[in-house]
């Protein structure tokens, strides 16, 4: 299928994967325009059912998303500092447009979602990876990680959240304190990044085929409980899988997988 394209971001189809690739020349920052345009491309992926996963990449040299554009957050402070203090939180809330229903969207989609990270992938360049299921990355980019706090703000695109489920609260203090970004060798061996390759995009594509003639519906539910599982008393997680687990039962897909698991050979592979 032909890419389609809108001026940060391009959407490639290769079999049941859609490729998003964001790329905003000259430095490759995010911002609220490509935020806004990476959601509106993102949410039909999500939704259409012959779209298996999704591979988020960069599309500058040596660039994934580099961080977040600094003069935008800096317009932000002048907006606020003579405004009333913000209104507290409503749980359960959820930002309807913008980076952070993008983040949201990403971690909250019913698809396995995977970032190739070709390159710098700092601030909420890496926040949006945390919100990705897997991420894989060159082991030669220069820098991965959260350096909000040495310019005095911190993480607020959801790395103080997801980043101790990734790698611990203890190793996400240090990072996020110290504003500690790492090259790609450095965050593998962390667990910041969950392969190396010297082409992200070409091994997440790989991966991303491992799905392609598996059910949807397992895939999803798998995601929907596992990311779910620190969130509540083990209980009733496990009520929740168990019941889930009863629907998935019930779909063609899963019963077609479950005829072809029966064949001696396959049975060999599983």
């Amino acid at each position: 299928m032909a890419p389609v394209s809108g001026d940060l971001v391009t959407v490639e189809r290769r079999g049941g994967t859609a490729v998003v690739t964001y790329a905003n020349p000259p430095f490759g920052t995010m911002t609220a325009a490509g935020a806004q345009e990476m959601l509106e491309a993102f949410r039909p992926l999500a939704a259409d059912p012959a779209v298996r996963s999704v591979v988020i990449t960069g599309g500058l040299p040596g660039v994934f998303i580099r961080h977040y554009d600094v003069d935008e957050l800096g317009a932000m402070g002048e907006r606020l500092k003579d405004g009333p203090p913000p209104p507290p939180p409503t749980p359960g809330a959820r930002p309807a447009e913008g980076y952070l229903a993008l983040v949201d969207a990403i971690f909250e989609a019913p698809k396995p979602v995977v970032a190739a990270i070709n390159g710098l992938c700092m601030g909420g360049g890496f926040e949006l990876a945390l919100a990705c299921d897997l991420r894989i990355a060159a082991p030669d980019v220069e820098a991965i990680g959260l350096p909000e706090t040495r310019i005095g703000i911190f993480p607020g695109g959801g790395g103080t959240q997801r980043l101790p489920r990734v790698v611990g609260e203890a190793k996400a203090l240090e990072i996020i304190l110290r504003g500690l970004t790492f090259r790609g060798e450095q965050a593998h061996a962390i667990g910041l990044v969950h392969e190396l390759a010297d082409d992200p995009l070409a091994r997440a594509l790989e991966i991303a085929a491992e799905w392609e003639g598996r059910g949807a519906e397992g895939l999803a539910y798998a995601k929907r409980l596992t990311r779910a599982a620190l969130d509540r008393p083990v209980w009733e997680g496990l009520a929740d899988e168990r019941r889930a687990f009863l629907e998935v039962m019930s779909t063609a897909s899963a019963r077609a997988g479950l005829d072809l698991g029966r064949r001696p050979a396959e049975i060999q592979r599983i």
